[in-house]
């Protein structure tokens, strides 16, 4: 009897997987794809059908022939790449390439990869599912369709080397509009009024205008507001209370994590990129160290949309609940959710394999930030599944002249599943012993100016739930989608909000404005239901391509000859100080600028940035004398500080340009992350400074603060940042967002703030 093959995706699920298997199963990866359509054509027969040309993915041949191999003396290949699209159509590649060498080939997926998962599969294939495959191949053709025609026209028109894609340009639009929004927004004045009333039982409290002569206030400048304060403080005017309402209510924990709501706290609790936070699950997925278990897996799949979990994990759950927090805790009966009806509901919510690892036990074995995705991904599961939250609620509503106030207050009677997951905002004041009917007397009166704000700027999670709720792209695809608008310079990403550039303002508009149907929303989304549509079964995948062209390939041709160009420039309102000609605003290879119209006659350039009103802020060229930073390596001439266009330092050789020497700007200090690398000054295309490994893009740690080689005496963080706010001014503290670690920087008035998000 000979050894059976099982094919996964990743090297990491190999170490996992062989440890729990016995002798008679070989384990090889296929290391992602190992095919894929050509990089140097379109690789795609419109004529006949829309057949792809696949070729074997370069630097992949030595894989593919190992595959070859481990068939050839295997009995049985098992396929096994992750459960979804793009699993399958892994798959199904490597079917076809191996086809000549076993033909006893059946597909398996396993949602966790443990020993009971895994032999449940093996007793348990299929065949590969065709329709699956033609949904991700329908995509696959779709995006190169677009990409491959509409990217030339880009180069001709606006600057070469850029590209567009179906799904990320429609994300492009919502950044660039969110923007337009706020520039055209116009603020408008407003007051907020409070007072604080004591009765006759401590403590005070304070209300909030509520009601003016029956109707919503509407305070909207300094003399409203001095009136409603002159009328209350009149010796003439008492403060009765009005009504009493008390009442218990519950709350309920939410389901447990899919891909967004995953990738949404990850970004608001542990401050991680979508990307990050992907890469990190996909670790805890395939397996990690724990010390004398070996390599262990400790979350399921992590691309899914559904919010369904196994019985057993259910059962698992309600039994830790029992023994670590009491019967009490425990629901009426089980908790299930629903699904979205559009979700895939192929496999499970994520959620941890053996919840009985708390994750206490695997602190000291995991890197930090492992630990904190599994602590997140724990406790909103096992908070999952338990009782609610029981609160004691107030409300008061206090009379005075023409006027109401209202003061709420909440009490918590049982913390019921925020035991496990503490959050903000849990609790307000609790307010006295009231009665209707009852005085109360006015000890102070607040009154704040304000205006109204416009939108926010879309952050990541705010941009992942943007795109889920109208249907754009899937779990799958939001961190690609996020990476990729940031890669081609069309937005920024700072202060954890997106801008867009320049650069992405006049692709959008082009698109925009030549390109309705593709650049919709609703069509973008009605595409992924007609993809869903295609893995059901339901629609033929080339139908769905003859019909997208059908637009499609019209408007490329309009637009090829109608487009305006703007590879000249973008005009503005700056004029040249050097001979009083319009600046435009260029695009280069290392970001934008501004050059004199009058080129070549006049040769002046400038770095500009823009305001949170869109204005163009130039940046004015320093005149001191250079830094010195060593000598050369490769001509002994002094070193220099210099600064990029936009903005950070590095050092460069004064023989320029006879010598072409340049380095990064060293912090000194080392990577935290990679711990090879050195933290070093760059900016973004706005502008902004920020400190990132010289490593990358092998290693993408970065912080918006200068880095101190210290590490936090509070949590993990290897390293601490000079930091500088409002309150504090400049200050030594954690870049971590969930530990608040500060001191001063003469090392004194150490403190933190242990509180939960």
């Amino acid at each position: 009897m000979g050894k059976d093959l099982i094919i996964v995706e990743s090297p990491a699920k190999v170490k996992t997987i062989k440890k729990f298997l016995g002798r008679n199963y070989m384990v090889h990866a296929s290391v992602g794809h190992v095919r894929d359509l050509p990089t140097k054509d379109l690789g795609v027969d419109e004529a006949k059908d829309f057949k792809p040309k696949y070729q074997v993915i370069q630097g992949k041949q030595k894989v593919v022939n190992a595959l070859r191999d481990a068939a050839a003396s295997a009995d049985n290949v098992y396929l096994a790449p992750d459960p979804d699209r793009e699993g399958e159509a892994i798959a199904w590649h490597v079917a076809e390439l191996i086809r000549k060498e076993n033909q006893n080939i059946s597909r398996i997926q396993f949602n966790e990869i443990t020993a009971r998962a895994v032999r449940e599969a093996l007793e348990n294939p299929r065949p590969l599912n065709e329709n699956l495959f033609d949904a991700q191949q329908a995509r696959r053709v779709l995006d190169r369709l677009v990409g491959y025609k509409l990217s030339p026209l880009l180069w001709k028109k606006v600057k070469r080397g850029i590209s567009a894609g179906r799904v990320q340009s429609v994300a492009l639009r919502l950044i660039v509009d969110r923007e337009a929004e706020r520039h055209a927004f116009t603020a408008e004045e407003y007051w907020t009024l409070r007072v604080e009333l004591s009765g006759a039982t401590p403590p005070p409290f304070r209300a909030e205008l509520h009601k003016v002569d029956g109707k919503k206030p509407v305070v909207g400048d300094a003399e409203t507001a001095s009136a409603i304060e002159a009328t209350v403080k009149d010796s003439n005017t008492q403060f009765t209370v009005e009504k009493v309402e008390e009442k218990k209510r519950l709350r309920h924990p939410q389901p447990p994590f899919i891909t967004s709501t995953l990738q949404q706290l990850a970004s608001q609790r542990l401050g991680y990129s979508a990307k990050r936070t992907m890469s990190i699950a996909q670790r805890l997925y395939e397996g990690v160290e724990l010390g004398e278990q070996g390599t262990v897996a400790l979350i399921t799949y992590m691309r899914t949309d559904s919010v369904r979990i196994a019985d057993e994990a259910q059962q698992a759950a309600l039994a830790l609940i029992g023994d670590m927090y009491g019967k009490e805790y425990l629901p009426e009966k089980p908790r299930f959710y629903k699904t979205k009806s559009a979700a895939q509901d192929a496999h499970e919510a994520i959620r941890p394999v053996d919840v009985s690892l708390t994750p206490d036990m695997v602190h000291n074995l995991l890197p930090r930030e492992q630990h904190s995705l599994y602590k997140l991904i724990w406790q909103r599961f096992v908070a999952s599944q338990m009782a609610s939250a029981e609160f004691h609620d107030t409300a008061v509503t206090v009379a005075a002249a023409n006027t109401q106030w209202r003061a709420k207050g909440e009490r918590m009677l049982f913390p019921g599943f925020l035991a496990v997951s503490p959050q903000k905002g849990t609790e307000t004041e609790e307010l006295p012993k009231l009665e209707e009917g009852q005085l109360v007397s006015l000890t102070n009166f607040e009154k704040e100016q304000k205006f109204t704000q416009p939108p926010p700027r879309y952050t990541e999670a705010s941009l992942v739930r943007e795109l889920e709720e109208k249907g754009i792209g899937r779990p799958s695809t939001y961190a690609s989608i996020i990476s990729t608008l940031i890669d081609r310079d069309y937005t920024s990403l700072e202060d954890k909000h997106f801008i867009p550039t320049d650069l992405g303002r006049v692709v959008c508009e082009k698109l925009s404005m030549h390109f309705v149907t593709l650049m919709d929303v609703g069509f973008t989304a009605q595409m992924e239901d007609a993809l869903d549509k295609v893995a059901e079964g339901e629609q033929n995948w080339v139908d769905l391509l003859k019909d997208f062209v059908k637009d499609f390939d019209p408007t490329l041709e309009k637009a090829s000859s109608e487009m305006e160009a703007v590879k000249q420039g973008l005009t503005t309102e700056v004029i040249c100080s050097e001979c009083g000609k319009p600046m435009i605003i260029k695009f280069g290879k290392a970001g934008t600028f501004l050059a004199c119209s009058g080129y070549p006659d006049c040769k002046n350039t400038t770095n500009f940035t823009r305001d949170e009103d869109g204005n163009i802020q130039i940046v004015e060229r320093p005149q001191e004398e250079p830094e010195k930073a060593g000598t050369c390596p490769e001509c002994g001439k002094d070193l220099i500080v210099k600064k990029a266009r936009t903005g950070s330092r590095f050092i460069a050789c004064s023989g320029y340009p006879d010598c072409k020497h340049t380095e990064p700007f060293s912090t000194g200090v080392k990577c935290p992350r990679c711990e090879t690398g050195m933290l070093v000054e760059k900016s973004s295309k706005r502008g902004k400074i920020f400190y990132s490994c010289n490593q990358y893009p092998k290693c993408d740690f970065a912080l918006w603060d200068w880095p101190v080689d210290e590490p936090c005496p509070q949590c993990d963080s290897k390293v601490l940042t000079i930091k500088t706010t409002k309150a504090r001014g400049k200050h030594i503290a954690c870049p971590e967002k969930s530990c608040r670690y500060t001191r001063s920087l003469g090392g004194d008035n150490e403190s933190s703030d242990d509180s939960e998000e």
